[in-house]
């Protein structure tokens, strides 16, 4: 696994202002919270995609778990799976996890810090072989957050035009947390 500096700094950095946000330290959570205390900050959820066109199939299922520290920060755990064809070209699966870290400045606006570790298993079809790799996505992103749904975009600052698993740096979402 291969993970850059840039990378391991806004990790830090995330964490870093979850503490500095939070109006308890994770220390008096953990000393003053009962286990029901501790659940009743957790939230399930994830997103789902789907993307369809011209031959080309890309389903993605994404389960997180976040706990929230206040209203304003949250930090949370998160698996991937997705499976991606290009029809008469090749077939992939990508399966890893992330750490993912959430802002809410305003009741409505979310901004989001995600970096992303996946595993590629790429098969060009019956002539061409196939490829196995490691891929590390940090992704930025704002959405607009109604309840326990937010829809927006994530800019992936790793992305390298010809060698990265994503087509593009930006990439929509559709977040849900309960």
């Amino acid at each position: 696994m291969k993970i850059n500096s840039t990378s391991i700094v806004l990790v830090i950095t995330i964490v870093f202002l979850s503490l500095i946000f939070s109006s308890k330290t994770i220390a008096q959570n953990q000393t003053n919270a009962t286990p029901n205390e501790f659940w009743d900050s957790v939230q399930f959820g994830g997103g789902i995609g789907l993307g369809f066109n011209n031959g080309f199939t890309n389903i993605s299922l994404s389960p997180s778990a976040i706990y929230n520290f206040n209203d304003y920060v949250s930090l949370g755990l998160g698996a991937q799976y997705s499976y991606i064809k290009q029809r008469n070209d090749y077939t992939s699966n990508l399966y890893g996890a992330s750490v993912i870290g959430l802002i809410n400045p305003f009741e409505q606006i979310q901004l989001s810090a995600e970096l992303e570790q996946l595993r590629v298993n790429v098969n060009y079809g019956n002539f061409n072989g196939s490829d196995n790799f490691w891929n590390t996505g940090l992704f930025l992103g704002a959405g607009f957050r109604n309840g326990n749904v937010t829809i927006g975009g994530r800019y992936n600052v790793l992305h390298k035009e010809n060698n990265n698993i994503y087509g593009e740096a930006f990439i929509p979402f559709v977040r849900v947390f309960f």
